[in-house]
C-alpha cells in the first residue's frame, strides 16, 4: 500500500503529515485508514507527548478525493453507510487520541478536511487560510464531520457556514472557535505550535489522558450516538437522487439541475 500519510517522533512530538500534495492531500480510504492507524500508534507510544498534524504542499486537506467520489456515485445505501463509518470512526480516533493533538493549518480546508481540524484538540492556522463546508454544494451535507463541528464552533456560525457554504479565513474561524490561534507567517505557524507542544511537554501525561477523558464525559452529549446518526444520514443524502446529480455535476464539471 502507497504511503499517504507520514510520522516522524521529535523531542516526544508525533509529526503526523498528509503526503497527497498534488491532490490537496484529499481523503480515499487508504488515506483514512493510515490516518486512524498512525493515531491510534502514536497515542499508545509513551514517548510521544503530542501530536502535530499538517499537510505537505499547498493544502492542508481538500476533503474527498475525486476517485473516491466517482466510487461514491455507483455505492449501494449500505456501501455508503460502511464508507462513512471509516470515516467517522477515524475522526473519532483523532479525537479520543489520548495525546493531545494539534492541527497545523498552513493552507486550504475543505469539507473533511475542517473535520479533521475540529477533531483535533486545538489548531494553529495562517489567518490568510480558506476553510469552506463546501458539502451543500455537492447535494450532500456535513453530517459526518457535525459533531465535531458542534463541539467547537459557536452554533450560529455551524449553521451559517454549513447553509451556505460559503469560505470564511483564519480570522473568522478563530472568532468562532474551529481555530485556537492565528498567525500571519508559516514561521509564526511553528513557532505558536512550538510554544503548545512546549506546554504539553511540562505537564503530567497520564494527567493530560485523564483529563481529556474527563472534558468528553462532562460534556455528557451523546456523542457516539449522534456519530452513528450522521453516517446513516450521509448514506441516504448521496444516495439520493439530489445527491447523485450534485456528485455527478462536480465530476462532470457541469452545473446540477437545481442551478439550471
Amino acid at each position: 500500500m502507497k504511503v499517504f500519510v507520514e510520522q516522524l517522533i521529535s523531542d516526544h512530538v508525533g509529526h503526523v503529515q498528509l503526503r497527497r500534495p498534488d491532490l490537496h492531500n484529499a481523503f480515499n480510504e487508504q488515506v483514512i485508514e493510515q490516518l486512524a492507524d498512525v493515531f491510534r500508534e502514536l497515542g499508545r507510544r509513551g514517548d510521544v507527548r503530542a501530536i502535530v498534524l499538517s499537510g505537505e504542499g499547498k493544502s492542508f486537506c481538500a476533503g474527498a478525493d475525486l476517485n473516491w467520489m466517482q466510487k461514491m456515485v455507483d455505492y449501494t445505501f449500505e456501501e455508503n453507510v460502511a464508507d462513512a463509518t471509516q470515516l467517522a470512526s477515524m475522526l473519532d480516533v483523532i479525537r479520543c487520541c489520548p495525546k493531545p493533538t494539534i492541527a497545523r493549518v498552513h493552507g486550504a480546508t475543505f469539507g473533511g478536511g475542517v473535520g479533521l481540524v475540529a477533531a483535533c484538540d486545538m489548531a494553529v492556522a495562517l489567518e490568510r487560510v480558506v476553510f469552506c463546508l463546501s458539502e451543500v454544494k455537492l447535494g450532500i451535507a456535513p453530517a459526518i464531520i457535525m459533531p465535531f463541528l458542534t463541539e467547537k464552533m459557536q452554533a450560529s456560525a455551524v449553521q451559517r457556514y454549513a447553509l451556505t457554504a460559503e469560505r470564511f479565513d483564519g480570522a473568522e474561524a478563530k472568532r468562532v472557535g474551529l481555530v485556537a490561534e492565528t498567525v500571519e507567517t508559516v514561521d509564526e505557524l511553528d513557532e505558536t505550535v512550538g510554544q503548545l507542544t512546549d506546554a504539553i511537554k511540562e505537564t503530567g501525561p497520564c494527567a493530560v489522558a485523564a483529563c481529556k477523558e474527563i472534558i468528553r464525559t462532562a460534556r455528557g452529549d451523546g456523542f457516539d450516538g449522534k456519530l452513528a446518526a450522521m453516517t446513516l444520514y450521509i448514506a441516504k443524502l448521496r444516495a439520493s437522487d439530489e445527491g447523485q446529480e450534485g456528485l455527478k455535476a462536480f465530476l462532470q464539471k457541469r452545473e446540477p439541475g437545481w442551478r439550471a
